[in-house]
């Protein structure tokens, strides 16, 4: 199952969202910090509802800390931008993957968007819209990877 990483989130109720989304999906979290936010945050707690207890939370207390953390794994880093090289859909998701996201006023780094194997975009009609709600992308991104997964899955057996 990829797992799913927020570099600097900064709004409450985006983290709550996203919370209960890899909560209902089995899949990790990864926030690393600085948060625009405490984990204790009532907004945050409100958001994410009482599933708290069913999400497997990993916090990381800077980038260096996530680094290192992924080294001891494996699997593709794959930056979700506004600027990215391929559209999301395009990607063939692996089931070790990294889905890493930036705060919602910035984006990821410049140095996360550098060491990422695949930059995703996801593509947006109105020009006028700069970018999705951070939570928006974020399920629309981890679904398509498990969707991606359960066809790979029956194609397997």
């Amino acid at each position: 199952m990829p797992r799913v990483v927020l570099v600097h989130p900064e709004i409450p109720p985006n983290t709550g969202n996203i919370a209960r989304t890899c909560a209902a999906t089995k899949t990790e979290l990864h926030l690393v910090a600085p948060l625009g936010f405490e984990i204790s945050d009532r907004y945050l707690k409100r958001a994410g509802l009482d599933y708290w207890p069913y999400v497997d939370l990993h916090y990381h207390q800077d980038l260096e800390y996530f680094w290192q953390h992924y080294r001891e794994r494996d699997g593709n880093l794959i930056g979700f931008t506004v600027r990215g090289s391929g559209d999301y859909l395009d990607y063939q998701y692996q089931a070790n993957d990294w889905l890493l996201f930036g705060c919602e006023t910035k984006g990821l780094p410049p140095e996360v968007l550098d060491a990422c194997h695949y930059r995703a975009y996801i593509e947006i009609a109105q020009p006028q819209v700069r970018s999705l709600n951070l939570s928006v992308s974020v399920s629309i991104a981890l679904f398509e990877a498990i969707r991606q997964a359960k066809i790979t899955s029956r194609i397997n057996s």
